[in-house]
């Protein structure tokens, strides 16, 4: 099963990158809107504040070695280096991605002689880096993917150096604590995962618990959600446009299948089932 999973997050990435950058760019991730959710910006601008203020909630101003888990075709592995002056690491499941992030960071500059950026297909549950390799481990909308919570977030502090700061934002379902999930939640849910190739994602609290079991250190999290859900509908209106449906048209039926399900994003955040949480700890 977890074979199959990662050839089918493989297959989808694989297929809707391209599309994915000819629409929006190289930022992969949601659109901040502000706390609230109310601010009207540009769909790109809103990806790029998304970055700083996450940088600013877990205040990071300073960074050497970062490791880039789930780096997409590099949009916040190439940021996060020009910004920091730092030496960034991103490793994906596809091999469409990394050769596109590998291909920017060439273009940026940043992969000639000494690389300030590298990019690798590399199984984030058994990362092919040393101990203590950096002092930031950013995983923004990857965790998700990953059929084994524990064993990947293991890895993220396994590779941390003493005092590094491990950030997570991930994609949860809404806290269970007063109330489990009903069977309708779930059977959202599971549409949710048939779509975007996920195994299967947590709450919050449950990831915070999991931090704890880990060892990690001066734990914090928040729910964003509010600030982060109008960016379904943008994408949404965005994949009306006649440059995405030829788009889609060419990039096959995983693609064209998350496109025809988008809604399921905008419903769940609309009934607080699906969340957009942050976890931040140290090592």
């Amino acid at each position: 099963m977890t074979a199959t999973l990662y050839q089918q997050i493989q297959q989808f990435y694989d297929a809707s990158s391209p599309l994915w950058e000819q629409i929006w760019g190289e930022h992969m991730h949601h659109g901040y809107y502000g706390a609230d959710g109310t601010q009207k910006k540009d769909r790109r601008q809103a990806q790029i504040d998304l970055i700083e203020e996450l940088l600013r909630w877990a205040s990071i101003d300073h960074a050497e070695q970062i490791l880039d888990v789930g780096c997409g075709i590099g949009g916040s592995s190439l940021y996060l280096a020009e910004k920091f002056g730092a030496i960034v690491s991103g490793v994906t499941l596809s091999p469409v991605q990394a050769a596109r992030a590998a291909q920017r960071a060439d273009a940026a500059g940043l992969a000639a002689g000494t690389p300030r950026a590298e990019f690798q297909v590399a199984n984030a549950l058994d990362l092919p880096f040393a101990d203590q390799s950096f002092d930031f481990v950013w995983s923004l909308e990857s965790g998700e993917h990953m059929p084994n919570k524990t064993q990947f977030m293991r890895e993220c502090h396994r590779v941390l150096k003493p005092g590094g700061t491990f950030l997570m934002v991930t994609w949860c379902h809404r806290p269970i604590d007063q109330q489990p999930l009903t069977a309708a939640e779930q059977a959202h849910l599971s549409d949710i995962y048939r779509v975007y190739c996920l195994p299967y994602v947590l709450s919050l609290p449950e990831y915070a618990a999991i931090a704890q079991t880990l060892d990690f250190q001066q734990i914090r999290t928040a729910d964003w959600s509010q600030a982060v859900a109008p960016f379904w509908d943008v994408v949404i209106d965005s994949a009306l446009s006649p440059a995405a449906i030829v788009g889609l048209l060419t990039s096959g039926w995983t693609t064209i299948q998350a496109a025809l399900s988008l809604g399921l994003m905008q419903r769940g955040y609309e009934k607080g089932l699906v969340r957009f949480g942050l976890l931040y700890a140290t090592r």
